[in-house]
């Protein structure tokens, strides 16, 4: 595996015993995670854990590489329409497997626009023909009112544009039966790609969730999932000393007993930036949960931040070095960068530039990332690094499920449900309620009520 996971600074004989860890500790969780293994491997093998299966599942990659074919040679633009889990992953994908100007140069362009915000889509609208564009809707339920704004919202242009053939230019990725998709998809011929059983939405990106839009964009979507593939088989493994999905939940648990929650990604890499982004929701909705599964309140969970290494280190790392200990900040650095050009001096009467000559941005960035891991070491900051010795397909599908198993292991040892969104429901819930939606007139008024009791204080 060309990932390696290196914790060697959040233990007691490199921070110190105050903030650092012990063996003890993680031997203290060995049969808690011994168990979890055992659960995990048997909701795998019944179909209740459904992204423990994706790696595995190449029965419809044909399809989904038949298909991106066609987008390819039919259509000059592709927009991807879906928020949260259907977004995020597709967008590491893209960002950090495609060049950074990919539109610049390629087409179809790809748009990723995960939001509502109705200026922001007005201005991707300038940009695209809609007759010449793939509108690709992603929901399981397909009752996400974001996603469904956003459709109707593309809906109005494509219809002015196209008339009854609009459905040409619409894919759907959603449940494999139930969900408003599928009603749509009855009346009108939409291809239609489907979200296994059992796959949430946050956990769907090696699914057609994220694989379409990869192999639309020319990504090696096998390579992902062989990568996927062998990191599962490395995240089963039963030492679990030796299992990094373990070990990853493990620090991060034991780090909230001591009341470190806030959780740091840290890519030195522009490649990985999104992947940052990607985890924040990973580990908020997962782990962030007001009940264990026996129904004792706990409000247990972790504050994921992004950052980006070097340009953090001008903004953030001042707090996380000389601030509040209570974070944990995993960085994710890259060996071998494509471009690694020597720098020259320009300017020989500047002696103060000399150090930079002969040596490589490459250089430099990795540089910085063992300066600020040293500053932090030296004040008894945990930190740990992912380390990739490339960023390519292989190693993202790896990362991906690293991550994925470990948000499985934490929900397992801090004994919540890991899968599910609650307090995202009751957003939900309430959004329909304000915007008029049949069925939900009693909380509609509820919420009214609410409001009129409210003390106002603003100026």
């Amino acid at each position: 595996m060309a990932i390696r996971f290196d914790y060697s600074n959040v233990m007691a004989e490199n921070i110190g015993a105050e903030h650092g860890l012990s063996s003890a500790n993680f031997e203290q969780l060995i049969p808690a995670g011994t168990e979890i293994l055992k659960a995990l491997r048997q909701k795998a093998e019944n179909g209740s854990l459904g992204f423990y299966q994706l790696p595995n599942d190449t029965a419809g990659l044909a399809d989904i590489l038949n298909y991106a074919g066609v987008v390819k040679s039919r259509f000059e633009n592709y927009v991807h329409i879906g928020i949260g889990g259907s977004a995020l992953g597709p967008i590491a994908l893209q960002t950090s497997l495609q060049d950074s100007y990919y539109n610049l140069s390629h087409k179809p362009k790809m748009f990723f626009p995960d939001n509502i915000d109705p200026d922001w889509l007005n201005d991707l609208l300038k940009q695209i023909d809609v007759s010449k564009t793939l509108f690709h809707v992603v929901s399981k339920s397909g009752s996400t009112a974001e996603t469904a704004a956003t459709m109707l919202y593309f809906m109005e242009f494509l219809k002015k544009k196209l008339g009854e053939r609009f459905f040409q230019n619409l894919l759907f990725t959603t449940d494999p039966v139930k969900g408003l998709l599928n009603q749509i998809a009855r009346e009108y011929p939409i291809q239609c790609f489907r979200i296994p059983s059992g796959v949430g939405g946050r956990f769907s990106v090696l699914s057609p969730v994220g694989l379409l839009s990869a192999a639309v964009a020319g990504i090696d979507i096998e390579g992902l999932l062989k990568g996927a593939r062998e990191m599962a088989g490395i995240c089963d493994h039963d030492d679990l000393m030796q299992n990094p999905a373990f070990l990853f939940a493990a620090i991060h648990t034991l780090y909230m007993q001591k009341g470190k929650n806030i959780s740091v990604m840290m890519p030195y890499s522009n490649k990985l930036r999104d992947w940052a982004d990607w985890y924040r929701q990973m580990w908020a909705e997962s782990l962030g949960k007001k009940f264990d599964i026996d129904k004792n309140i706990i409000h247990v969970g972790q504050t994921p931040v992004k950052a980006l290494g070097t340009t953090d280190q001008h903004s953030q790392v001042q707090l996380y070095v000389e601030g509040p200990n209570d974070k944990v900040i995993s960085f994710l650095e890259v060996e071998r960068f494509e471009q690694n050009g020597l720098l020259d001096n320009h300017f020989e009467y500047i002696d103060e530039f000399n150090y930079l000559k002969g040596k490589t941005l490459a250089e430099l960035i990795n540089a910085e990332k063992s300066a600020t891991e040293l500053a932090l070491t030296n004040n008894q900051r945990p930190n740990l690094t992912f380390r990739f010795d490339r960023v390519d397909p292989y190693n993202v599908g790896a990362f991906t499920f690293l991550l994925q198993a470990a948000t499985a292991f934490a929900g397992g040892l801090l004994k919540i449900n890991a899968f599910d969104q609650p307090g995202v429901e009751e957003g939900k819930i309430a959004t329909y309620a304000l915007m008029g939606r049949k069925g939900y007139e009693s909380k509609a008024e509820e919420i009214r009520n609410q409001l009129q009791k409210k003390t106002l204080f603003q100026i």
